[in-house]
């Protein structure tokens, strides 16, 4: 197991989140912006953080900025201008719409022989996760070559990488549910509520 502080955690924020309405980062939920319960999964597992995002906002938090290279062109962007920026091999990227994740969950990641591959993801419910993952910084080639032909999508490139599935528990599922809509949004806190 690599030491943690060969790793950096990455949070991609760029999203101009079109179904939420708002930068979906910075949406609270349980008194703590969405951003900081990302940051807070990770933190036991990484010894710097990179926020990817076009928005100042978040300088609050005191992390390294970085702005999209590419701009206006989805998570794929997002993922190769935090590789480019980070200065260790392997990296942690999460996106910011998982407020729910927790620590465990991330470390069924690094438990897993990712040296061996060029990303290592988790899958719930039968879906690839390819926002809770491990990238080795090399991915950054791949993502730029397809941002050059006009693909967006992070699947593409994630397909044509060395990679590693990780099944998680299904009772761990909610953990790592994407908030994509304000009724999402109001699921995740009545399911904190009670």
């Amino acid at each position: 197991m690599v030491n943690k502080k060969d790793i950096t955690g990455i949070v991609l924020a760029g999203g101009k989140s079109s179904r939420m309405g708002s930068d979906k980062g910075l949406l609270r939920v349980n008194g703590k912006m969405f951003v900081e319960h990302v940051i807070d999964a990770m933190k036991p597992l990484v010894n710097d953080f990179i926020i990817v995002s076009n928005n100042t906002e978040y300088d609050q938090f005191e992390y390294e900025r970085v702005e999209d290279d590419i701009k206006d062109s989805g998570p794929l962007a997002g993922l190769y201008s935090g590789l480019k920026h980070s200065n260790s091999e392997y990296n942690l990227v999460l996106s910011c719409d998982i407020p729910m994740i927790k620590t465990e969950i991330l470390k069924k990641l690094i438990e897993a022989d990712y040296e061996n591959y060029e990303v290592t993801q988790i899958e719930s419910n039968n879906k690839t996760m390819p926002l809770i993952a491990i990238y080795k910084k090399q991915c950054m080639h791949k993502c730029l070559e397809l941002l050059q032909q006009g693909e967006r999508r992070l699947r593409v490139a994630v397909n044509q990488l060395k990679t590693k599935t990780i099944s998680i528990d299904s009772e761990l599922d909610p953990f790592v549910k994407n908030v994509n809509t304000k009724e999402d949004l109001k699921t995740i806190n009545h399911a904190i509520e009670h």
